[in-house]
């Protein structure tokens, strides 16, 4: 019986739909990880997209929301409220074969406790969200359930022809399933709409450890890019989705001529089309402002291209960076932001609303907005720009509130508190 090696848990699994690359669910991951192998746990991972350890991990091609058969369902199950007997089918058939491989997984790793992340909370791969519902209601396989994004929280799952399978596995409702969130309103909403209590853990980062140093390959990144010795690097550490208000970013930098501002965007993925990207860099070409996105030579590890040139990372960009721009009308709670207050970064933020409920409180320096740049806004991210000795103090003051409240050891308390209940410690 699966059910007994809850008497002791030591082999712990995580399922996602992919873990690759710097997306906001592969990094919180990769900081459980972490602080799960120092308690003394070991980690195996099952998706669909890996370039994670393969000693210690199954990929499933199925598994990852960007299958083109995936693909195919989603759009037939999203945008009309009727589906046919056809797709019903090919969904339970696919359901099959992920519930097959999540089998081979728990025996091959000899998994105690499973941790989902994100698969049965968005419902971007709907058959593999049902298989992992009917593999923990059959093995009773002590679970963790990760939420980061709930399918009420976008409007592109409105309108459906899935309620059966939203209601069945999105979040799933069973005995053996702890649920954790990411912030206070997924909370309220989770049990609000589902009738499920659930624990806060935020995104924490590892504030124990000092950022890397500007060394001389960093340094080269500049030039690399353009960017002159005088010009101001206004740094948008994010993907490039709508939701992100990147154009707030791109007002800024405008007015901000006097100070010679350039925009870097870090990241290039574009997980919900190509439109927004497509706006954002029209409106930089409207407003004059020069938009970098250069996804060629800044990946998430430093390297050579196939031509020759260097390679920076997400790091690379925070260290040159002046200042960092995080607009976002809505986060799940805000990785980049830590991020930020980690490299000692000064940061314009939107007060999206967990901003105000879960970070506001702690009191960060910060410059912020509501919704829209204003003189005031302008004046404040002036003031920081030319004053470094205040950009000291207050970036100081930031690391300091993130390492007594976002740090790993407030993780492993939570984990320690969910593990709990499962009669571990």
């Amino acid at each position: 019986m699966y059910l007994s090696r809850s008497d002791h848990i030591h082999n712990v699994g995580f399922i996602s739909t992919r873990f690759q690359g710097t997306d906001g669910v592969s990094l919180e991951t990769e900081k459980w990880r972490t602080v799960l192998e120092r308690m003394g746990y070991e980690c195996f991972f099952f998706s669909g997209l890996s370039d994670w350890d393969p000693k210690r991990s199954m990929v499933f091609d199925l598994a990852f929301f960007g299958h083109p058969q995936i693909q195919e369902i989603q759009e037939r199950c999203f945008g009309t409220t009727v589906r046919s007997r056809a797709l019903t089918g090919e969904i339970q058939e696919v359901r099959f074969h992920l519930k097959k491989a999540l089998y081979d997984f728990i025996d091959t790793f000899k998994l105690d406790l499973l941790i989902i992340e994100n698969a049965v909370t968005i419902p971007m791969n709907i058959p593999l969200g049902l298989a992992i519902t009917e593999v923990i209601a059959e093995t009773g396989l002590p679970t963790i359930a990760h939420h980061h994004d709930f399918a009420w929280e976008r409007q592109r799952f409105t309108v459906n022809a899935v309620e059966d399978y939203l209601a069945m596995s999105f979040p799933p409702r069973l005995h053996t399933i702890n649920h954790v969130v990411i912030n206070s309103e997924a909370r309220k909403q989770l049990s609000y709409r589902c009738g499920l209590s659930s624990i806060i853990i935020p995104n924490v980062f590892d504030f124990s450890k000092e950022p890397p140093e500007m060394d001389d390959y960093a340094r080269m990144l500049r030039s690399d890019l353009g960017i002159g010795a005088d010009d101001t690097l206004l740094l948008q550490p994010t993907r490039i989705i709508a939701r992100k208000g990147i154009e707030h970013a791109i007002e800024l930098a405008h007015r901000l001529k006097d100070h010679r501002a350039k925009l870097l965007i870090s990241h290039q993925e574009r997980d919900e089309g190509s439109g927004y990207f497509n706006r954002t860099m029209e409106y930089g070409r409207l407003l004059g402002v020069d938009v970098i996105v250069r996804p060629d030579i800044i990946g998430p590890s430093r390297g050579i291209t196939p031509e020759g040139k260097r390679k920076y990372s997400l790091w690379d960009c925070y260290l040159n960076a002046d200042f960092v721009t995080y607009p976002s009308l809505y986060e799940g709670f805000g990785n980049a932001f830590l991020e930020a207050i980690w490299f000692r970064k000064p940061i314009l933020v939107n007060r999206y609303s967990i901003f105000e409920q879960d970070i506001e409180p702690v009191d960060f320096d910060v410059v912020t907005m509501d919704s829209y740049i204003t003189d005031d806004t302008l004046d404040a991210v002036r003031a920081i720009l030319d004053t470094p000795e205040a950009v000291r103090m207050m970036t100081m003051k930031n690391f300091e509130l993130g390492k007594r409240f976002f740090s790993f050891s407030l993780l492993e308390q939570r984990i320690k508190q969910v593990l709990m209940n499962f009669g571990q410690v």
